[in-house]
């Protein structure tokens, strides 16, 4: 049996430990996920430089591939990409095994190789995607498939399994191992298996948004904005990164359809259209933007 499928003598009586005691073995097994997603820091930086050059330039998708509760934990990663950072719908992919929903599992469906391979190539799969694969044992059947058609396809393909040397390691491009050992519930990769790959995912996914733009000073300036909730954080960070008061953000709100990295352009002085042209010119970057209009003022400032 592979890591996460063995049993653990040190938890053998979980079920005849007290409360207190059984909630702090099970705390005591989550925290090995940390330390495992600390051990996998530097794969996670080369899968991040390698990502950023397939996604730079507006061509590229993200596909999230997996089955049960790996596959369910890579949906939630993507779908959050969206609300949180602004990333395209037409650029992003979900294939779960046995269909992308969370109203009820399908475990059956992680043997079925030819969907998975119909999926990717469906999806149209090709070198300017990324392809983010997870499999706690690193043998699921339905994701091995997924990985080595997208591949040959030409995407790049980032594996993660939480059991070393196993087949998803080998067949991605890239493979990334979350070694969590031995749950404290033989064999639930639900536990610190599935929070190491949540660690893993939310690190990695929000390394690339950042890299790709989508954070200024700290701040989520491409939120959107799509809730009263939302628009109360769209104001809140323009007045955050901006120094203006409410009625000055809200006003370049408005003006931007809550877009906040163009607001940020318009309180410092540009109509709309002119701030969405310059983020266009620069893919995005409200950094290269504002240096590249300090340094067009600099004439105009030393003449006075």
């Amino acid at each position: 049996m592979v890591g996460t499928e063995l049993v653990s003598e040190r938890y053998r009586d979980l079920e005849l430990s007290p409360d207190s005691a059984m909630l702090r073995m099970l705390l005591e097994g989550q925290q090995r996920a940390f330390s495992a997603v600390s051990a996998a820091l530097p794969d996670l930086e080369n899968a991040l430089r390698q990502m950023l050059g397939r996604l730079r330039g507006g061509r590229g998708r993200l596909l999230y591939v997996g089955a049960g509760t790996s596959g369910r934990l890579a949906v939630l990663d993507g779908v959050e990409l969206g609300p949180t950072f602004g990333w395209p719908d037409d650029r992003l992919v979900l294939i779960l095994a046995g269909g992308a929903s969370f109203a009820r599992a399908e475990e059956a469906a992680e043997d079925d190789q030819a969907a998975a391979r119909k999926a990717i190539e469906e999806a149209g799969c090709g070198p300017d995607d990324v392809v983010l694969a997870l499999a706690a044992s690193g043998s699921t059947p339905f994701t091995l498939a997924a990985v080595e058609t997208a591949r040959r396809l030409g995407a790049l393909t980032i594996g993660f399994a939480n059991n070393p040397g196993t087949q998803l390691l080998q067949k991605a491009e890239l493979g990334i191992l979350l070694d969590t050992g031995p749950e404290v519930l033989a064999g639930s990769t639900r536990l610190a298996a599935g929070t190491s790959q949540k660690m893993a995912l939310n690190l990695l996914s929000t390394a690339l948004m950042v890299r790709l733009g989508k954070v200024f000073h700290g701040q989520m300036v491409d939120v959107r904005a799509t809730n009263a909730k939302l628009r109360r954080r769209a104001v809140a960070i323009l007045v955050d990164v901006t120094g203006c008061s409410r009625e000055e953000a809200l006003a370049a709100l408005q003006k931007t359809g809550y877009r906040v990295k163009p607001a940020v352009l318009v309180v410092k002085g540009m109509d709309p259209e002119a701030a969405e042209a310059a983020l266009e010119r620069h893919g995005g970057d409200l950094h290269a933007v504002l240096e590249t209009g300090r340094g067009e003022r600099k004439p105009a400032e030393a003449k006075g």
